[in-house]
């Protein structure tokens, strides 16, 4: 390469390795833009629903879109400091003859996971949807709430 640079002389056998390994990431760039990243009607995980997730020093509050999907279409099931939403969006059928320009609404089941700090008191956790927000209350339990300790003077 040095010899190449400085004279100009052509390098009839020598070729540089890292030649050969650009060249082989090229071709795993371009076999994994072929393959689906997902499999046939199933939504991007980490995409769907959006979440936030907040914290005070009693609670997490959950806050998840799930825009035209109805409460009672939703799961949610909590264990331990974990936390699953669930359930299937779907999207009215188009008709066969229509040429879409942009598709970015898919329908399709979708499970969320969300593991928490904490564990979490499921006697006491609430659930409300409003608008296609979802909202759950989520009460830490009390070994994982903080401890406030008075000091005596003597």
């Amino acid at each position: 390469m040095i010899i190449k640079r400085y004279f100009d002389t052509p390098t009839l056998w020598w070729r540089s390795p890292f030649e050969e390994l650009d060249r082989m990431r090229r071709d795993l760039e371009r076999a994994f833009e072929e393959f689906p990243r997902t499999w046939p009607g199933e939504v991007p995980r980490g995409v769907f629903p959006l979440t936030n997730i907040t914290e005070d020093k009693n609670n997490f509050y959950l806050r998840a879109e799930l825009p035209g999907i109805k409460a009672k279409g939703v799961e949610i099931s909590i264990t331990g400091n974990s936390i699953s939403i669930s359930g299937e969006r779907m999207i009215a059928a188009e008709d066969e003859k229509v040429k879409y320009h942009r598709r970015e609404r898919e329908a399709g089941k979708f499970r969320r996971m969300i593991k928490l700090p904490h564990e979490i008191d499921t006697d006491k956790v609430e659930a409300k949807s409003t608008n296609g927000v979802l909202a759950v209350l989520l009460p830490k339990k009390e070994a994982a709430k903080p401890k406030q300790i008075s000091v005596r003077v003597s």
